[in-house]
C-alpha cells in the first residue's frame, strides 16, 4: 500500500499543539467585530457626512489621494519585513494588523476625534478646540487604537509575540496601515483646497519626508508589549505596555503639537524647523535601536540552537542558515515555500526553548514546551522531503 503522506509537504505531515485554539478564535470574533465597527464608520464619516453635506466632490480628491498613499505604504512595508528575516511573522497576523490600522482603528479614531474637537470648539473656541483635537485628544485615541492590534497579538496569538522585534514589526504594520487611510483623507483635503499643488505639497511632506511618524510612535507600544513578553520581573510585564502606551502618546503629541502651534504663532517657521530636528535625532537613534535589537534576536537563535547541533538534531550549517540574515530568503529561492518552512521551524525550536528556559527560571509554566518536541520531529521530517529535491 502506497503512504499517500509521502507526497504531502512535511508541514502537514507534522502537527504542532494547538493549546490556544478557543482563544485565538475568540480573539477573531472580537478582530471581526471591531472591523465591522470600524468600516461602518469610516463610510459614515467619509462617504456619508460628505455626501449630505452637498460636498460628494471631495470623494473625487480622496481617491487621487488613494492613487499616491496606498503604494506609498506598500513601499514602506518593506522595512519591517527586513526586520521580520530571522523567524518571518504569519501573513494572515500581518495583514490583520495593517487592515486593523486602515480599518477599525482609523473608524474609531476619527469619531472620536471629531465629536471631541467639535464639542471643544463649541464651548472654548474652534482655536481651543482645533489644540485639543490635534495635540491631546488624537494623541492618546489614536494610539489606543492602534495599540489595540498589538494587544490582540500579544493576548490571542501569544505563540507568535516572542518580544520586542516581534512587538515593533506589529505596531508598524498596523501604523502604516492607519497612516495610509489617514494620508488618503489629508491628500485629499489638499487637492480639493490647492489643486495638484497643494496635493503635491503634502505627499511630500507627509509621504517622502515624514511617513515614519506613525509607525515610531506605535512602536513605543510595540516595545512595551514586547518588554512585558520577554521581562522576568512581574512589574515589567505588568507596566510594559502602559509605559510604552505612555511614551508613543507623548511622542504623537509633540509632532502634533509643534506642527499645531507653528501654524498659530509668528514664530512657526522656527518652531517647526526645531521640531524637524528633534524628530529626525529620534528617529535616527529609534532605528539603530531597532538594529542593534534584530542582531541580538540572531544571537538568541544562535545561543538555543547550539545544543541542537550537538545532539545531531540539526548540523552547523543549518545552524548559519537559521542564524544569517539572509539565510531563510536564500534557502526560499532554492527549495520553494518548503525550504522556508524547514528553517522558520528550526528558529521556531530556538525560540521555544527560549521561552522554557526564561519560565523555568521563575518556576513559571508556559506552552513553549508543548512545541520543543514536535518541533523536533517536523524538521527531521522536514531534511527527509527536502534529500528528495537534493538537499544535503
Amino acid at each position: 500500500m502506497v503512504d499517500d503522506r509521502a507526497h504531502k509537504p512535511y508541514a502537514r505531515r507534522v502537527s504542532l499543539p494547538d493549546p490556544e485554539r478557543s482563544r485565538r478564535h475568540l480573539g477573531l470574533g472580537l478582530y471581526i467585530l471591531g472591523m465591522l465597527l470600524g468600516f461602518l464608520q469610516l463610510i459614515i464619516w467619509f462617504v456619508g457626512l460628505p455626501v449630505l453635506a452637498g460636498e460628494g466632490a471631495i470623494l473625487m480628491f480622496m481617491c487621487m489621494g488613494a492613487v499616491l498613499a496606498f503604494p506609498a505604504s506598500i513601499m514602506y512595508l518593506t522595512f519591517p519585513r527586513l526586520l521580520d528575516r530571522y523567524d518571518p511573522e504569519p501573513w494572515y497576523a500581518l495583514l490583520g494588523c495593517l487592515f486593523w490600522g486602515g480599518v477599525a482603528a482609523c473608524g474609531f479614531s476619527v469619531t472620536i476625534n471629531s465629536l471631541v474637537g467639535e464639542a471643544v470648539g463649541q464651548m472654548y473656541g474652534e482655536q481651543a478646540g482645533e489644540i485639543v483635537g490635534a495635540v491631546i485628544c488624537a494623541p492618546i485615541v489614536e494610539e489606543f487604537w492602534k495599540g489595540m492590534a498589538v494587544f490582540g497579538m500579544f493576548v490571542f496569538l501569544k505563540r507568535e509575540f516572542d518580544g520586542i522585534v516581534d512587538g515593533i514589526i506589529y505596531a508598524c504594520f498596523v501604523a502604516l496601515g492607519f497612516a495610509a487611510v489617514e494620508n488618503v483623507l489629508y491628500y485629499g483635503r489638499a487637492a480639493a483646497e490647492g489643486g495638484l499643488a497643494g496635493l503635491g505639497a503634502n505627499f511630500v511632506l507627509r509621504g517622502v519626508l515624514f511617513p515614519w511618524g506613525h509607525p515610531v510612535y506605535t512602536s513605543m507600544t510595540g516595545i512595551g508589549f514586547g518588554l512585558a513578553r520577554e521581562g522576568r520581573h512581574p512589574a515589567l510585564r505588568a507596566l510594559g505596555p502602559l509605559f510604552g502606551y505612555g511614551l508613543a502618546v507623548m511622542l504623537h503629541a509633540m509632532w502634533n503639537g509643534g506642527a499645531t502651534f507653528a501654524g498659530m504663532s509668528d514664530e512657526g517657521g522656527a518652531i517647526f524647523c526645531f521640531s524637524i530636528l528633534i524628530w529626525f535625532a529620534f528617529v535616527t537613534a529609534f532605528v539603530g535601536m531597532v538594529i542593534g535589537l534584530v542582531r541580538r534576536r540572531g544571537r538568541i537563535l544562535r545561543a538555543h540552537l547550539l545544543d541542537e547541533v550537538a545532539l545531531g538534531n540539526i548540523t552547523s550549517g543549518e545552524l548559519e542558515i537559521v542564524t544569517s540574515a539572509f539565510g531563510l530568503l536564500n534557502f526560499r529561492m532554492k527549495y520553494g515555500r518548503e525550504g522556508a518552512e524547514f528553517v522558520r521551524a528550526i528558529a521556531r525550536l530556538s525560540l521555544s526553548k527560549w521561552h522554557t528556559t526564561r519560565a523555568q527560571s521563575q518556576n513559571m509554566s508556559t506552552v513553549s514546551m508543548d512545541f520543543i518536541l514536535p518541533l523536533r520531529a517536523k524538521i527531521a521530517v522536514g531534511r527527509q522531503s527536502l534529500a528528495k529535491r537534493g538537499y544535503r
